[in-house]
């Protein structure tokens, strides 16, 4: 029944926002018992934790045939980010940028867009090209560990020190995060089919919004912290990993093919991040005035993704 699969992707939104937060919470106390790094924590332990719910979402749709659901969960994912996170954080409050965060960490999304848009010209994503994305991660984050630079927006990690019960709460983040994203998957299959709606459009809709939960859980408290510059970095270091790790990790396992309009939304991410780089290097702050014009751009492409015009 209808009423029963809108109910499930209510809960499974919830228990990829629970379960996230688990992980980050629960291994980043882990890491640091074992020595390990700020820099190191927040570019791999926090990095995946937050990027949790779309690797399990993606995944789930890629074993189970849903490639739309797949692809446009990650694509999804990025421009909510960018559009609707970022534009809401920048619009509560301007967020000061930085020239290493413009030309290396935008300059490294701008690239990495660019390469997933001449990926899918054909509208597949082939298991070597998957390889060729998850790699590229790899080069990246080894030589932010290498430079010892995490750029000047680090990952807030949680405080307190390791507890015995973290061990568990890792596992139950694990388990709460892969039963939510393959029990979202297949709801939102099933209300897509339903209305009408393509899997893409609700993978890049509401699924990605919900997906992204995250990341919107962690801007907002950096806005009632008070720490806005922690949102850009943050939302860039997100976007990088989905695009390079989730969608290469999914290609991999299982190779993806779409549909046309995939192409029209990966253009339109492309844009958009040219634009955020861009609105970020004027004046080296993302203004209220910008931020309120990346809601807008969002706004308008959730309306035309629905077919509402």
């Amino acid at each position: 029944m209808m009423w029963i699969d809108t109910i499930i992707v209510i809960v499974c939104i919830v228990g990829l926002w629970v379960g996230g937060s688990w992980i980050v919470d629960s291994a980043a106390r882990i890491a640091r018992k074992v020595g390990m790094s700020e820099l190191v924590i927040g570019l791999t332990i926090v990095a995946i934790g937050t990027s949790a719910p779309e690797f399990a979402v993606t995944v789930a749709a890629a074993l189970a045939g849903s490639a739309d659901i797949s692809v446009g969960n990650v694509v999804g994912s990025n421009i909510f980010n960018l559009g609707f996170i970022l534009g809401g954080v920048a619009l509560i409050a301007g967020i000061p940028t930085s020239r290493k965060l413009v030309q290396r960490d935008g300059g490294m999304l701008i690239a990495t867009t660019l390469l997933l848009l001449f990926l899918l010209r054909d509208l597949r994503l082939t298991a070597l090209e998957g390889m060729l994305l998850f790699s590229v991660l790899i080069g990246y984050v080894g030589y932010l560990i290498i430079r010892r630079d995490g750029g000047d927006s680090a990952e807030e990690l949680p405080d307190g020190d390791f507890r015995w019960l973290d061990i568990p709460m890792i596992i139950g983040g694990i388990v709460l995060i892969v039963t939510s994203g393959h029990f979202l998957v297949e709801s939102a299959s099933t209300i897509a089919r339903h209305f009408g709606l393509s899997e893409w459009v609700i993978g890049v809709t509401i699924v990605a919004a919900g997906t992204s939960a995250p990341e919107l859980a962690t801007s907002l408290m950096g806005v009632l912290r008070g720490k806005h510059g922690i949102s850009i970095g943050n939302l860039i270091g997100s976007d990088l990993f989905n695009l390079l790790g989730v969608l290469g990790l999914a290609a991999m396992i299982s190779p993806l093919a779409v549909e046309s309009a995939a192409f029209g939304s990966l253009l339109l991410l492309s844009a958009l991040v040219m634009a955020v780089v861009l609105m970020m290097r004027t004046g080296w702050r993302l203004s209220r005035l910008e931020g309120g014009l990346l809601i807008a751009v969002n706004l308008v492409r959730w309306v035309a993704d629905f077919g509402i015009f």
